[in-house]
């Protein structure tokens, strides 16, 4: 332990510290807004939705931090954004313990997945095209919030979208902190900000009893198992092998199913490899030296450590917030994933129209036998995936 603390002593830096600190308050600025969204729609208490916050970063930071001194790599861990984005589809049609229940579904799947050494055999059997139609339609319910917002609150809405657009093409790495503290200052100016008592305290965790069901099961856990896999560990392996390190994925998707499992309960939604944030960690701007950007990793689940203590404060401070500046954070939050699942989707001219069948099935908020669009749109995607592809080998022969 003593050799351990002296390796970390000599290894750490301030430009590591700086990008984990950055990566945990993108991940707060932007996919945390997600989240708020689901708990409106889930009618969820104050002290449940600190309970969440708690959940997932305490969950990242445990395996982040674990993952990152074993293999001396900048494992950066999150929660999974587009199963949160999958949560605003179903709340309140599904309970808390209904979503409980998938949590710990899809983290024993995924667990098995990743301990047998399958994700790279099980991707080939999923396609890709269908896969990103399914998060496309997910997330575009999210892009058209964002113009929604501006029936109420034009002013500030429009604002932050030209403070986007001036910030991604001048400083694309801190975009969505740009424009919170822009949407936040036109809320003080103009008044919009929501009445709250203002205290700060320690999380304190609230246990949640699973309850499963067939619909949960199939509108839940499934979609969220093949999101977790497509959405955030294939494209986190991918971003960490173009950084140059050669983690295998085996043990990574092991520690954060078991982390999953372990916060499942109190509200925390699957933890995954982070993608976007990833980035931040694994560059010369964490450090020049490659083998020393795993303290990235490490000061990363620190801050999570102190954000999910303090989860109660954070809560509090997005309840001041008007539920249009929330919606317009998130969509601006997720246009870029908007824009690339829908150009994986359109990528091949002979699927195409499989992906799009998926993205309308999946976008359409159907409801047919009780099974969400979600389902449907898997398995509407699915079939039409093998049935052209099928024809198109015909017609190759």
């Amino acid at each position: 332990m003593s050799t351990l603390f002296k390796t970390l002593k000599q290894d750490w830096s301030i430009s590591a510290t700086v990008a984990g600190f950055l990566a945990v308050l993108i991940s707060y600025s932007g996919p945390l807004i997600i989240f708020f969204q689901a708990a409106q729609r889930a009618h969820v208490s104050t002290e449940m939705m600190v309970s969440w916050i708690w959940g997932i970063s305490i969950g990242a930071a445990v395996a982040g931090i674990y993952l990152s001194i074993k293999y001396k790599t900048p494992v950066i861990t999150a929660w999974s954004a587009p199963g949160t984005a999958l949560l605003v589809t179903l709340f309140p049609d599904i309970s808390l313990n209904e979503a409980v229940a998938a949590y710990i579904t899809s983290a024993i799947v995924i667990f098995l997945i990743g301990i047998t050494g399958c994700f790279d055999k099980l991707l080939k059997w999923i396609p890709q095209d269908v896969a990103a139609g399914m998060m496309a339609g997910i997330l575009f319910q999210f892009g058209i919030n964002l113009f929604t917002a501006t029936d109420r609150m034009p002013l500030i809405v429009f604002s932050m979208l030209i403070v986007f657009l001036v910030a991604k093409r001048l400083m694309p790495r801190y975009t969505m902190i740009w424009v919170l503290a822009a949407g936040i200052s036109l809320s003080l100016f103009l008044g919009k900000m929501n009445p709250v008592e203002l205290s700060f305290h320690l999380a304190i965790p609230q246990w949640i009893s699973p309850e499963w069901t067939w619909s949960s099961t199939l509108n839940l856990a499934l979609p969220l198992i093949l999101v977790s896999l497509t959405g955030q560990f294939l494209p986190g392996m991918a971003i960490m092998k173009l950084s140059g390190y050669d983690t295998p994925a085996k043990p990574i998707i092991s520690a954060t199913s078991i982390a999953s499992l372990a916060v499942a309960c109190v509200g925390g939604i699957t933890i995954v490899l982070a993608s976007i944030t990833a980035a931040l960690c694994m560059g010369k701007d964490a450090h020049e030296l490659k083998e020393k950007r795993y303290i990235a990793g490490i000061a990363n689940g620190i801050f999570y450590i102190l954000g999910g203590l303090f989860a109660g404060s954070i809560v509090m401070l997005f309840n001041l917030l008007p539920k249009e500046l929330v919606a317009a954070l998130a969509g601006l939050a997720l246009l870029g994933a908007i824009s690339t699942n829908i150009a994986v989707a359109m990528k091949n001219d002979q699927q195409r129209d499989a992906a799009l069948i998926t993205f309308l099935a999946t976008a359409s908020g159907m409801h047919f036998l009780g099974l969400s669009s979600v389902f449907w749109g898997i398995c509407i995607g699915v079939i039409a995936h093998f049935i052209l592809t099928q024809r198109t080998a015909t017609q190759s022969a």
